[in-house]
């Protein structure tokens, strides 16, 4: 059995780019044991990251200048975007498309063997995303939907709050609180671990974020929807047929990637190269960064984000988006000229990888 594309998979960067190749007229064959799965986590994105083919129906809120607190408060001047889920999935359809309910169990560049024993040939594309394994950081969260009348209508949007009014002293691994809007009508207030090895259990971000809320005067009802959030920030490759997480397209110091997947689904569906050498070395110095990050005291980790949120705009574009080799080299000597003293060591030991991890 033969078709242009093989896609394996139907996460976001599985269904984007079946998507993209069928609407370019390829043949293409979706093999996945669940492909009418419904998502349920929150995507979102910065605005200029997603593809102009994106249908805007999409977009359940924008926020123009979303706030971020390490020591102090910052606006960041981009706008950013939270996506409906359940529209991205009908968005992405698959109309035409031979799809294949089972698990596939061998996957090379050109071949496929499903579970069933069927062998299928074409260009195969593996975005079964990463899975959990011993020793990968992971970014954890644990959030709740509530109804926006609850709130302060003063109540900015968090793009990151680094505050402590969670509950933790400064010795404590922290977490921070994510609060964006899902629609006119209500919020997600999420308290999250940006990456730990291990990361902090969702259970342990409840009761952070039941204490934030005390805190903050925010009154729950208990019936509120929840989320909970866990998954690899490493592991993924670049390269060889893989594509989403699995394909190293999370980004190392924030865990966004279907914004990328997104982006990068018309070039993987035409069999261009998606990691040319200024991406990958893009990648290898956020991963470095991540590496700092997972190294610094727990105390000094709102101190990075204050050197970080100080940076000028263009900076943090290049650190948190894109190929731009030379704008986060630049970036990433600002954080460093800026840190105090006493982080440098840490910063430097980190990213050059003489820290064992």
């Amino acid at each position: 059995m033969h078709a242009d594309l093989i896609v394996c998979g139907l996460g976001p960067a599985g269904r984007a780019v079946a998507h993209r190749a069928l609407a370019a007229g390829r043949s293409v064959t979706v093999i996945d044991p669940h492909p009418d799965r419904v998502w349920t986590p929150t995507y979102a994105a910065w605005a200029d990251e997603l593809p102009g083919w994106l249908d805007s129906g999409v977009i359940a809120a924008t926020v123009d200048a979303p706030t971020a607190w390490a020591v102090r408060e910052h606006r960041i001047q981009r706008r950013y975007q939270v996506l409906d889920t359940p529209a991205l999935q009908r968005s992405l359809t698959l109309d035409g498309a031979h799809v294949l309910a089972e698990p596939a169990v061998e996957v090379g560049e050109e071949t496929v063997t499903t579970a069933s024993g069927l062998r299928l040939r074409g260009r195969v594309v593996d975005a079964r995303g990463l899975a959990r394994a011993p020793g990968r950081a992971e970014q954890t969260a644990y959030g709740v939907v509530v109804d926006r009348a609850v709130l302060d209508p003063g109540q900015p949007v968090l793009f990151m709050d680094w505050r402590r009014d969670n509950g933790t002293g400064p010795d404590e691994p922290p977490s921070f609180l994510y609060a964006v809007p899902l629609g006119p009508d209500t919020m997600l207030l999420e308290e999250t671990c940006l990456a730990g090895r291990p990361a902090l259990t969702p259970e342990v971000l409840r009761v952070r974020l039941e204490h934030r809320l005390r805190a903050r005067g925010i009154v729950r009802t208990g019936t509120e929807p929840v989320e909970r959030v866990r998954f690899p920030v490493q592991g993924g490759r670049p390269g060889g047929g893989r594509f989403g997480a699995a394909g190293a397209l999370t980004h190392p110091a924030t865990g966004y990637s279907v914004a990328a997947a997104l982006s990068g689904a018309d070039t993987v569906a035409a069999g261009h190269p998606l990691w040319t050498a200024e991406a990958r070395a893009v990648l290898a110095l956020r991963r470095a960064g991540l590496r700092a990050l997972l190294a610094l005291p727990p105390a000094e980790v709102p101190v990075f984000f204050e050197v970080f949120f100080g940076l000028p705009a263009d900076r943090q574009h290049a650190y948190l988006s894109g190929t731009d080799l030379p704008g986060l080299t630049a970036a990433m000597r600002g954080v460093f000229a800026a840190v105090p003293p006493r982080l440098r060591r840490t910063v430097v030991t980190s990213v050059l990888g003489l820290t064992g991890r």
